[in-house]
């Protein structure tokens, strides 16, 4: 089937094929119309060589059908699916949009604000999705599409998972396709069974290198990547892009956790955190940044007795990185009854003698109180590092501030040079730059009432001189962004500010018959008066001349006269008459 068909293709009399769009590892992606309903349409073609395999042919249908039952708006959404030409055949919602890898690879690292927001648009699709249980499986930035108006489309539930299916039917077992290795999570990686928390471990991925513009792992091969993804710890984000804010950070390490019980627990969790983070608001993953690698580094390989890694395509050769190998395990004698109860009573006495000894060796003392560092107009990363170098624990909290630059402590408590706890937690608050306000409605004000507004609600607007013949001069006509809506402090807000009538170039209209000239001037918005004048040379009824002359620019609403020809004159004297018309 080629990119482009000399005469198109039409699945199920239907679905008429136009162009490719895209190539994937088991279909061509086509644009086509639904000549039915008369819309456009993505159309998925399965390869012919796969349409003969009854493991893709049936990995096809399962993504048709999980992804027909998900009806959310970050979902992209699947109308219908068939066979015909020898081949099976998926009909999508077609998203006018980009990938979000190509933005991320043509625009680079994103604003956090923004990599928190599509991250929290696709947690929402993958709630939805995990509430009807499918688990995604392939959560990777090429299969996130954004349009023009920013919203978030999650693409290709190709090998979608119903998380209710039995083992027996799990097609992801050795020779299943399973993921891409870039974004797989360490038990995808492991071959082990995976839940939604795989999925959040994936987002975990697309979230890091929206903030880095890299993966958190890269190798020479998908092998040597999933050896990294099972045992080593990711870059903290904030040491590519020292812009990332703490929180966000905490968030991404959160959700990169090697084990899957140390993750959110769901993606609507992780949702509720994100929003937190765009609020303002303290998030719930704020000590995962000092925790994670600790307890990622764990042993959640180590206690794993898998030693094999999954296959990566289907009848492909298998992983062969070093296996992961669990300690023996030896089942301990059976003891005497009364071995037991001796062995009990000994530990007791034990712990009890040690419980003593430490009683007596620290009774009057207490915990030594150290200095707090004043990390107040520093970096968060080297406020951080300066108070946990101090033996602090350390908290932070974000939130919006005009004045202080962004990623900039400008609170902490206790506060700098006074004595604490040593181990106790130290607060800081982090500026999370400019924070938003409401746009106040200016439409209809004067101008300089409009932008004396918009200075005071800490905006800076933007006045442009604009014609119209409805609102009077030096009245706003319009604004954007809209009143009432929400925007950064210190945007610019642009207000349309009328200019009165437009200006339109008198027409030639001499030589024309009086009517012609009057209606043609009247259509661009003249009021027309006419007055009579005898001529020799210009027949009777046909213009003279005009007042204004032509070409001369004048404001819609104000007076052309016409000087009309009444004709040779009888005598020497010329008589001569007005009338006004109005356009």
């Amino acid at each position: 089937m080629s990119d482009t068909p000399s005469e198109p293709t039409v699945f199920n009399d239907r679905y008429e094929l136009h162009r490719k769009l895209a190539r994937g590892g088991m279909a061509d992606v086509y644009l086509a119309r639904d000549l039915l309903l008369d819309r456009p349409v993505a159309v998925k073609v399965l390869f012919a060589e796969h349409a003969r395999d009854e493991l893709f042919v049936e990995r096809f249908r399962r993504e048709a059908q999980a992804a027909a039952n998900l009806n959310h708006p970050n979902i992209v959404a699947v109308y219908d699916w068939g066979q015909q030409f020898g081949t099976y055949f998926i009909v999508m919602e077609y998203i006018d949009g980009r990938p979000l890898s190509e933005i991320v690879h043509t625009e680079g690292p994103l604003h956090p604000n923004r990599a928190a927001e599509i991250t929290a648009d696709v947690a929402a699709a993958l709630a939805f999705a995990h509430r009807n249980g499918v688990v995604h499986r392939d959560v990777k930035p090429g299969n996130i599409l954004i349009t023009p108006t920013g919203h978030v489309k999650v693409a290709d539930f190709g090998i979608a998972q119903a998380t209710t299916t039995d083992a027996s039917a799990n097609l992801t077992q050795a020779g299943a396709v399973m993921g891409t290795a870039t974004y797989f999570s360490p038990e995808q990686a492991q071959g082990r069974a995976v839940d939604p928390r795989s999925d959040l471990y994936s987002l975990g991925c697309v979230l890091y290198e929206m903030l880095t513009a890299r993966p958190p792992f890269s190798g020479d091969s998908p092998v040597a990547v999933a050896y990294k993804h099972v045992q080593e710890q990711p870059i903290p984000p904030s040491q590519i892009n020292p812009t990332v804010p703490m929180p966000l950070e905490a968030i991404d390490m959160t959700l990169l956790n090697k084990d899957p019980f140390l993750r959110y627990a769901s993606a609507e969790d992780l949702r509720t955190d994100l929003r937190r983070f765009l609020d303002g608001r303290p998030v719930a993953a704020a000590g995962a940044v000092a925790g994670a690698g600790a307890v990622a580094a764990g042993g959640f390989a180590a206690a794993d007795a898998t030693t094999a890694v999954p296959t990566v395509g289907a009848g492909g050769a298998g992983f062969g990185g070093p296996p992961t190998t669990a300690l023996p395990y030896a089942q301990p004698p059976e003891k005497k009854r009364t071995g037991l109860y001796v062995g009990v009573l000994v530990a007791v006495l034990a712990i009890a003698g040690i419980a003593l000894f430490f009683l007596a060796n620290n009774l009057g003392k207490s915990t030594p109180q150290v200095d707090v560092p004043d990390v107040t107009g520093t970096n968060v990363v080297d406020a951080t590092n300066t108070l946990r170098n101090a033996g602090f624990k350390v908290t932070v909290k974000n939130q919006a501030n005009d004045t202080v630059p962004q990623n900039e402590v400008f609170q902490q408590t206790p506060k700098g040079n006074t004595k604490a706890d040593q181990g106790s937690t130290v607060e800081i608050v982090v500026s999370g730059g400019v924070g938003d306000a409401k746009v106040p409605d200016v439409v209809g004000r004067t101008q300089a009432a409009a932008e004396s507004l918009l200075k005071t609600s800490g905006f800076i607007p933007e006045a442009i001189p604009t014609p119209s013949d409805t609102v009077p001069s030096g009245q706003v006509i319009s604004q954007s962004p809209a009143g009432g809506t929400t925007a950064n402090k210190n945007s610019v807000v642009q207000i349309n500010v009328s200019s009165g009538a437009a200006k339109v170039a008198i027409p030639d209209v001499t030589g024309l018959p009086a009517t012609t000239a009057s209606n043609q001037l009247g259509q661009l918005g003249f009021k027309v008066t006419t007055t009579t004048q005898a001529s020799a040379t210009v027949p009777a009824n046909s213009v003279i001349s005009t007042t204004p002359p032509a070409g001369t620019e004048a404001a819609k609403g104000s007076s052309v006269t016409l000087v009309v020809s009444s004709g040779p004159s009888p005598t020497s004297s010329s008589s001569s008459t007005t009338s006004t018309t109005k356009p």
